[in-house]
């Protein structure tokens, strides 16, 4: 991302993307198969069109889930043969009848491809100087900071449980809950590796290790006064766990269902325990940033910022390079190999 602006305008005649090229079997494992990298034609845009060079772009476990040809979740499948699609920076490379301007940097969710033609009204300028590193516009921190701030209602004094602690959610959400007084913060692990990375650069105080045992009785442990918050991203076990160790009146959040989207296992369940939330008065809340709460994607880069810069808040993340690393940058997010955002610099 380093590359001198005056050399990446030009369009060539071709660019490559990524397409489906097959649907994953359920359970399966990801392979190179499944994708294909294509040359094409550079597209050329229209009045009110924006021709955009990829600098970044992201994956997410979601992604997962949208190989499969119907989802639970309220986004559009990947069509077969076409490209995929996900969170984007790039840099405007031809923008006639619009307010950009070549050189700009936008927001835009055509990944998976090195340049991408969309509709002015896509793209959402990128501030400059906002973000220390454009790449962090595409952490999974507003949907983190709503989980924190509206779905959990973190205070003061709050114990917190975040279940996959170590995910781009996960490894923001602990430090969220600390902005807001948490007076301890409790994760979920897959891996002794990633437990030692929250506990001594992420902040958290205790870690629960996914196969080390029953999760409720780690939990109890952790959490011998019980949790008050609870950012849920896996489901199942680990939610049933924050449900029966959650205090009166504990608030917990739902931002995600990894345990079904990394298995490729199909619509999530979770038997819940209805009398417990009766009887404690425990508040059971599903939040999707992209529905409810787009109000606070500026309130947290204005504050991710600020905490990037004086250091009170770090951005985990993994950065490949190259398109054709894209598809092992999802494999080995969905393998569980990385730590916070999964990034592409092309």
């Amino acid at each position: 991302m380093t590359t001198a602006l005056s050399d990446r305008r030009h369009a060539p005649r071709t660019h490559r993307e990524i397409r489906l090229a097959a649907r994953p079997a359920p359970g399966a494992p990801l392979t190179d198969s499944l994708f294909e990298i294509v040359e094409v034609p550079a597209p050329s845009p229209q009045p009110g069109q924006l021709l955009v060079r990829t600098r970044v772009m992201s994956v997410a476990a979601v992604m997962r889930t949208l190989m499969d040809e119907t989802t639970s979740v309220p986004m559009r499948s990947f069509a077969l043969g076409a490209p995929l699609y996900g969170p984007a920076i790039g840099e405007v490379v031809s923008a006639p009848g619009t307010a950009f301007a070549p050189g700009d940097l936008v927001q835009h969710d055509l990944g998976w491809r090195e340049f991408a033609l969309l509709d002015a009204t896509a793209a959402q300028r990128v501030e400059p100087g906002l973000l220390p590193d454009p790449a962090a516009y595409l952490s999974q921190g507003p949907t983190a900071w709503m989980a924190v701030t509206r779905g959990a209602e973190v205070g003061p004094g709050d114990t917190v449980f975040v279940s996959g602690a170590a995910g781009g959610v996960g490894s923001l959400a602990g430090q969220a809950a600390r902005l807001r007084g948490a007076r301890r913060v409790i994760g979920s692990s897959g891996s002794q590796r990633k437990a030692d990375i929250l506990r001594q650069e992420l902040g958290y105080d205790a870690v629960i290790l996914r196969d080390a045992g029953p999760v409720e009785e780690q939990l109890r442990v952790a959490a011998p006064q019980g949790v008050d918050a609870v950012i849920d991203t896996v489901g199942g076990e680990q939610l049933q766990a924050a449900i029966a160790v959650a205090n009166r009146g504990a608030r917990i959040a739902l931002v995600g269902a990894l345990g079904a989207q990394l298995t490729g296992s199909g619509t999530p369940a979770t038997a819940i325990d209805t009398f417990s939330l009766l009887t404690r008065s425990i508040t059971l809340r599903g939040t999707v940033l992209h529905a409810d709460h787009l109000d606070l994607i500026p309130e947290w880069h204005h504050q991710f910022g600020a905490g990037l810069r004086d250091g009170t808040l770090t951005f985990p993340h993994s950065r490949l390079h190259g398109l054709d690393n894209a598809p092992r940058a999802l494999r080995e997010l969905i393998e569980g190999r990385h730590t916070g955002a999964v990034l592409v610099e092309l």
